[in-house]
């Protein structure tokens, strides 16, 4: 049976608004509602097992003991400094489901194990084997400060994620999975480390997929990552409802984050709390090997459901979003659009054609595609995109 963690203490069973999960709605509010709403509890309704199966197939990724030691000091464990590693693995996993066995794929009880879903795994195994390994990121970025022992904020991770996805792109035993996803880091208006609102130019990911495919694709699957830090102890309350919308965009990956000192996986909302995968329970170092689809995983899904309260989240934090194709991205600029026109002028991002634009989300632009034009850049005085807050990325 699966467990529901926390639901007495917040009050959760209460509520019947919509669930969001990385872009799929559950609708909790059972039937008959509207004739005897005292008699029905949301957690027994279609809607919300639905959201449970949904949540137990997501890939968790947590502390593990008993792996080939790393760095001088020999650690055979990542225990109490790896879970922002472990994070954002599990965000990046996220996208190779997308990207391999679509959103809709859960893990069956009763079915073989898919040899894609296999193959995902051992991507993210503990051995340098493994092209996304705890070891392999740590390799990747120590330019960034990743270190055995130490632990890093979110824009270090994202940027540590550029260069291994990046170097992996050449390779081709694993060539279906590594090389089909390009990756894009959304920085600020200078050069993305420290100041400016972050910017998502569309010719720098043009670029980045002609560079990435070697020109021989017009389009390739795209990782989205924007690093954010939204306030100084704790978020500025103004960009929660922000935060919150992005878990409706189809392409959502949902947030790197958690409280200050502990990452998490935060994969969904309803009303101002947020639903997470957690990284600190130690498990012993699993061998994937890819030909075997009988092996126990189920050390890599979780059956408890946690939430926190959304504005617990500590500031510094990174989004994620997957782009299939280029319609899809396109249907996540209108949706940034509108999401910017709703701020307030306080966006959590922007959006500019070319970097020579003279103000990011402030002109009115237009990108071509093979059925026409799409109209995703928000028109506004200059005044609107101003931003009242100083950024900062970690």
């Amino acid at each position: 049976m699966r467990r529901i963690l926390g639901f007495g203490r917040t009050g959760i069973t209460g509520s019947k608004s919509d669930i969001w999960l990385l872009g799929v709605c559950y609708q909790v509010a059972q039937d008959d509602d509207n004739a005897n709403s005292s008699c029905s509890d949301p957690t027994e309704s279609e809607g919300f097992a639905a959201f449970v199966d949904d949540f137990a197939s997501r890939i968790l990724i947590t502390y593990r003991k008993g792996f080939l030691p790393i760095g001088d000091l020999k650690y055979t464990t990542d225990v109490n400094w790896g879970c922002m590693i472990r994070s954002s693995q599990m965000l990046v996993a996220q996208a190779f489901l997308i990207h391999r066995l679509g959103r809709s794929w859960r893990k069956s009880l009763h079915k073989p194990l898919d040899q894609s879903y296999i193959e995902i795994l051992h991507l993210f195994g503990d051995s340098e084997d493994s092209p996304y390994s705890i070891h392999n990121l740590l390799q990747a970025g120590k330019a960034y400060g990743l270190a055995p022992g130490s632990w890093v904020g979110p824009y270090a991770m994202c940027r540590t994620w550029e260069i291994l996805l990046r170097s992996k792109r050449d390779g081709t035993e694993y060539g279906e999975l590594s090389n089909l996803m390009a990756i894009h880091v959304v920085s600020g208006d200078e050069d993305g480390e420290r100041g400016g609102a972050p910017v998502l130019c569309v010719d720098d990911i043009s670029q980045n997929i002609f560079e990435f495919s070697r020109g021989q694709a017009d389009w390739t699957p795209i990782l989205l990552l924007v690093p954010l830090v939204l306030g100084l102890d704790k978020i500025n309350p103004r960009y929660l409802p922000l935060l919150s919308a992005t878990f409706a965009f189809p392409q959502s990956l949902g947030l790197l984050g958690g409280r200050r000192g502990a990452s998490t996986y935060i994969v969904g909302v309803q009303d101002e709390k947020a639903f997470y995968l957690d990284p600190h329970e130690v498990q012993q170092v699993l061998n994937i090997k890819l030909d075997n689809v009988d092996i126990d995983t189920s050390s890599y899904h979780c059956n408890v459901v946690r939430h926190m309260p959304l504005d617990s989240v500590d500031p510094s934090l990174a989004i994620g979003f997957y782009c299939r194709d280029k319609n899809d991205f396109d249907d996540f600029c209108l949706r940034t659009s509108e999401l910017i026109s709703q701020s307030n002028g306080a966006p959590l991002f922007t959006i500019t054609e070319t970097r020579s634009s003279p103000k990011p989300g402030s002109h009115h632009g237009k990108l071509q595609d093979n059925a026409g034009s799409q109209d995703y850049f928000p028109t506004g005085d200059s005044e609107d995109c101003a931003q009242e807050d100083e950024w900062q990325f970690l």
